[in-house]
């Protein structure tokens, strides 16, 4: 074995019933290197990584890091083994505290004749938080009392705090604010720096290209090429992962485009104490009201609070015919459609099928006389995941086995079947591949040509641009600044009204 080669993945195989998540693939990572790796969703790259962290048990072929051959069961075994991973959704457990969730697995040095010491456990996990510069975040206060970007942080300090010999970064920086992804990009330089690897999984090719020394291509489950990064481009990249040119022209092109005078949904005065203060605006017919703004800035609050998802909201949202949204289960019924940024707890229920969670909202709607037919039920399921060329086995597949891009494409064909007529989408790219993302715009232009509705709300200031009729700005909890659809409008426009 080379003194270079830090991990080694031979033959490795996996199959999920009759998908064929890996082929056949080695691969090798270097001391000293951030080696990125891409592909499609369902191209194989989380189940690689997942394999190697103990998540999921390897199908066939090894994986052999520092000389040893890696035999993990769990991530707690991987950990003491030398690999960490920060996984693309939630990673924290509900129910512990911040220092709790940092040491789970690794408790015993806090233990003292069978009694957990939790001040020292709380004192070294803020001495850690603060090390980071996460200091906001306290170590003895419960976990779910942070937002989904903090409780990514606590995962970061879980990850790396044992200084590992292989990171794992699985999709995090779509989770994370501009500060956050900086503090991430330090500490993967950081372990490079240290003659340790990470592997570093992400959709966004200019923060690959940026971010890592060499690059590694799946598709369709099989090891396609391994790259440098200063030899490639971003079109190079997408060419090696579709196995063929792609247009580049993901955003609207059209401007001056004028928006309905008809108001669908007006919002007024709305509060959520502590996360958004006496927000109006009003959402017209066929439009895209992009949402925008720093972490912390209430934007993913509002899409919230219009859903009635905000137990103790206070103002008003109402619809044209001024029946007004107070509750989750009347927006559905009037409705509004809501995707949330948090897509494994909030948009969609991991342990059950593709069927029962694109049928969930429109059982009443396929009722009939009170009685609902599978084949009725199979048959919409259907219809509505192949609109969304949703990767699967069939309709019965559990979704968590499915990719995160393939997630996003069953919770859009939950709406899509239930025709709302109003949809919120919070970062509805977040952890998606570039061709998949070209059909998620498509399809919202194809709804706003039919006179659906939409309310955006991204941390990507390219998405808001490309996509939005008109743009709102958030800081602090309050709307700071909108702007009307315009090729004379700027990165540096939103940002001003952002900082």
């Amino acid at each position: 074995m080379s003194e270079n080669i830090l991990l080694k993945a031979e033959h490795i195989d996996k199959r999920f019933g009759i998908t064929h998540a890996l082929n056949d693939v080695s691969i090798n990572i270097n001391r000293g290197e951030i080696r990125a790796l891409i592909g499609e969703n369902g191209s194989g790259k989380s189940t690689f990584c997942q394999m190697l962290c103990g998540i999921y048990t390897i199908g066939g072929g090894t994986f052999t890091l520092d000389g040893e051959v890696l035999n993990v069961h769990n991530q707690v075994e991987a950990n003491r083994a030398g690999v960490s991973i920060i996984v693309q959704e939630m990673g924290t457990l509900s129910g512990l505290s911040v220092a709790e969730n940092i040491f789970l697995g690794h408790e015993e040095p806090f233990m003292h004749h069978g009694i957990k010491d939790t001040r020292a456990m709380v004192r070294e996990g803020q001495r850690l938080l603060d090390e980071y510069g996460f200091s906001n975040i306290r170590a003895g206060s419960m976990i779910d009392n942070y937002n989904f970007e903090d409780r990514k942080l606590v995962e970061i300090v879980k990850a790396t705090y044992m200084k590992p010999k292989i990171l794992v970064v699985d999709e995090t920086t779509t989770a994370l604010s501009q500060n956050g992804r900086l503090e991430l990009y330090k500490i993967m330089d950081a372990v490079r720096a240290d003659n340790r690897s990470v592997i570093f999984i992400s959709h966004d090719l200019g923060e690959v290209l940026e971010h890592s020394n060499t690059i590694s291509i799946l598709r369709d489950g099989e090891y396609i090429d391994t790259v440098n990064a200063s030899d490639v481009n971003e079109d190079d990249l997408k060419r090696l992962m579709v196995g063929r040119e792609i247009g580049s022209a993901y955003y609207r092109t059209d401007y001056g485009t004028k928006i309905s005078d008809e108001v669908v949904l007006s919002v007024k005065n709305v509060t959520v104490k502590g996360q958004i203060y006496d927000v109006s605006f009003d959402l017209h017919r066929g439009e895209i009201l992009g949402f925008g703004g720093l972490s912390e800035c209430g934007m993913h609050e509002v899409g919230k609070a219009v859903f009635g998802a905000s137990w103790d909201r206070e103002g008003v949202v109402k619809l044209s015919d001024g029946t007004e949204i107070r509750d989750i289960p009347s927006a559905i019924h009037h409705s509004i459609a809501y995707a949330s940024k948090d897509r494994d707890n909030e948009s969609i229920i991991l342990n059950e099928s593709i069927r029962n969670n694109i049928v969930l909202p429109s059982l009443d709607d396929l009722a009939s006389n009170h009685l609902l037919s599978k084949r009725k039920l199979d048959k919409f399921a259907l219809e509505n995941a192949e609109k969304m060329q949703t990767k699967m086995a069939n309709i019965n597949q559990f979704i968590s086995d499915l990719s995160g891009g393939n997630k996003q494409k069953v919770v859009l064909a939950r709406w899509l079947g239930k025709g709302s007529d109003i949809l919120v989408l919070d970062s509805p790219t977040r952890g998606i591949d570039v061709k998949v993302k070209q059909a998620i715009y498509a399809l919202m232009s194809e709804l706003t040509a039919q006179g659906k509705s939409i309310i955006m709300i991204s941390e990507e200031i390219a998405e808001l641009l490309g996509m939005s009729d008109r743009i709102i700005i958030m800081k602090d909890g309050r709307i700071n600044g909108e702007f009307m659809r315009s090729e004379k409008l700027t990165d540096e426009d939103l940002i001003a009204k952002m900082v």
